[in-house]
């Protein structure tokens, strides 16, 4: 099995779980993260002995979402900086938009095990699994047009919590419980914060025992339907939208080099504050 540099995997008989592991940052998604994640999930299609995935975060947060500021991902960024507004739209297009279409689409169930914060990044990558299995203390949220943003990049909310819950949770960027998140239907299933690893885990090991080309094509028949009512067309014109507003957004001072001067020095503290 791979030896990834921020990513944990163990498989336990048919099910691999798959483990962000930057906690420190509550697990925000470097490039690196991203990359080796598809790597992982690409490993486990081929692997035979893997019939369901799990997807965690590690520490107290399932993710905040895009890393826009550790020592790591700035260091990268100076390495891989691409110019001009085509080389950011491949950019984002790849990194944030066809890799998550990719994970929806995995033949296999998918199950995302969310605590904490599980906001813009980190509610694009829960949202691509089948089913999310969510702590109490589950926090989501889409707060892109706080910032001049449309959305994320893989913009499902409409399809998960339907039109107007959606623009109310876009337009105020609220945060969102798991019990409501449970209600409009996000979420399968709410659990103590205890229980979380045991609950996710017996649920993917039932699972597991299904007949795996049934479970393939059961997905598949699901997936098709959404596709069937426009899904994959709604989603591609969002991303479009999305993309629409950098420029505006960079103007603002809200996106780039300006926003990364006027964030705090270390966001990761703050929000770890903010959690409590």
């Amino acid at each position: 099995m791979t030896t990834y540099t921020t990513l944990l995997t163990e498989q336990t008989g048919a099910v691999l779980k798959i483990t962000a592991n930057r906690p420190d940052v509550l697990n925000a998604q470097s490039r690196i993260l991203l990359e080796e994640l598809d790597d992982a999930f690409t490993a486990a299609t081929k692997d035979e002995s893997v019939r369901v995935i799990i997807l965690a975060g590690a520490g107290k947060h399932f993710s905040a979402g895009h890393d826009l500021g550790s020592p790591q991902e700035m260091a990268d960024q100076k390495v891989n900086a691409v110019e001009g507004f085509q080389a950011e739209y491949r950019r984002l297009s790849e990194r944030f938009f066809e890799n998550t279409m990719r994970w929806r689409d995995i033949p296999k169930p998918t199950i995302a095990q969310v605590q904490g914060y599980c906001i813009m990044g980190g509610m694009m990558i829960a949202s691509a699994c089948d089913i999310i299995v969510a702590s109490e203390d589950a926090q989501f949220a889409d707060r892109a047009v706080k910032w001049g943003g449309s959305h994320v990049q893989y913009f499902s909310m409409p399809w998960d919590f339907g039109p107007r819950k959606t623009k109310e949770y876009l337009f105020t960027g609220a945060f969102i419980s798991a019990a409501d998140a449970e209600k409009a239907g996000l979420v399968n299933r709410v659990v103590p914060r205890a229980k979380l690893e045991d609950e996710t885990m017996a649920l993917a090991q039932q699972i597991a025992e299904r007949d795996p080309f049934a479970l393939k094509l059961a997905k598949a028949s699901v997936n098709e339907m959404q596709d069937a009512q426009g899904w994959r067309h709604a989603m591609e014109g969002a991303f479009k939208n999305y993309m629409l507003t950098i420029p505006h957004r960079i103007e603002m001072g809200t996106y780039g080099p300006r926003a990364r001067e006027k964030a705090p020095k270390d966001r990761f503290a703050v929000l770890n504050k903010k959690a409590g």
